[in-house]
């Protein structure tokens, strides 16, 4: 399909960290109504802490991407289960940070066609305070957009995987005009900052999470308090009940690459 200057606008959708099992069955079960309702052309999710919140494995992988998921990213937990390093070879949907050193497993971005457009989409990690230290992620994402753009990819998604949000808002703003979209990720609580910067990049600092809403960060509230309480270690196990899938959805002009329209979205689920 040919891009022209009236292109119908392509609306993406992206869902926060995917906190164990509670948020990925929340997320296969409603993701393809979500799609439905909200006209949903292009899905991508992090899935970092899918796996009873501690990284990924290979069969969440394809149930997420079955579901409707078109890319998965990942972040600092990436590798804490084992078997996802011989897996990444095998699926170029799945991203793990592109600051990693080359000969790590996997790609940094991946780019698919749509019925719309092709859409470029990025993760990368952020270096402060944060573990463990990578490459420089503003050199590095910066070049690789300039290369997806030299290939006519004018949709890019940029998952920034950081902890502050002086870098992810840092990232966001060197990237106007150049990004489509720039979402943070990892910290698990959806910020209320959604805008579209001048140049015409949509930005949001933290998308959420999609884990359970009686929660610390998707972890059960008695374990985490008493952790804090006593200075002593504990097992966090993943909270139970209602879930909140959290996330931005935007519109962009396949021609440009602009952010057209942005917000947030939220839905809690029981």
């Amino acid at each position: 399909m040919s891009e022209t200057k009236n292109a119908e606008p392509i609306r993406i959708l992206f869902l926060g960290d995917i906190v164990g099992e509670p948020g990925r069955q929340a997320v296969i079960e409603n993701l393809a109504d979500i799609r439905a309702r909200h006209q949903i052309d292009f899905v991508i999710v992090n899935g970092e802490n899918s796996a009873g919140g501690k990284g990924i494995t290979s069969k969440i992988s394809i149930d997420l991407l079955r579901a409707g998921a078109a890319v998965i990213t990942t972040g600092d937990h990436v590798w804490d289960q084992q078997e996802i390093v011989n897996y990444f070879p095998t699926e170029p949907r799945l991203l793990r940070p592109i600051n990693y050193p080359d000969g790590t497993p996997g790609n940094g971005s991946v780019v698919l066609g749509t019925e719309k457009c092709k859409v470029g989409v990025i993760q990368a990690q952020g270096r402060s305070f944060i573990q463990p230290p990578l490459d420089n992620p503003f050199i590095i994402v910066e070049n690789e957009i300039d290369r997806l753009n030299e290939q006519g990819v004018k949709v890019i998604v940029l998952d920034f995987h950081a902890e502050t949000t002086s870098e992810k808002i840092a990232m966001g703003r060197m990237l106007d005009g150049k990004a489509t979209l720039v979402v943070g990720t990892h910290t698990h609580v959806q910020t209320a900052d959604e805008t579209i910067f001048p140049g015409g990049t949509g930005y949001l600092t933290d998308a959420g999470m999609c884990g359970p809403e009686e929660s610390v960060l998707g972890r059960c509230v008695e374990s985490v308090v008493w952790r804090f309480r006593t200075g002593m270690p504990t097992r966090f196990p993943i909270a139970k009940g209602a879930v909140k899938l959290c996330g931005v959805i935007v519109a962009a002009d396949p021609s440009t690459g602009k952010c057209l329209e942005i917000e947030r979205f939220a839905l809690t689920v029981n």
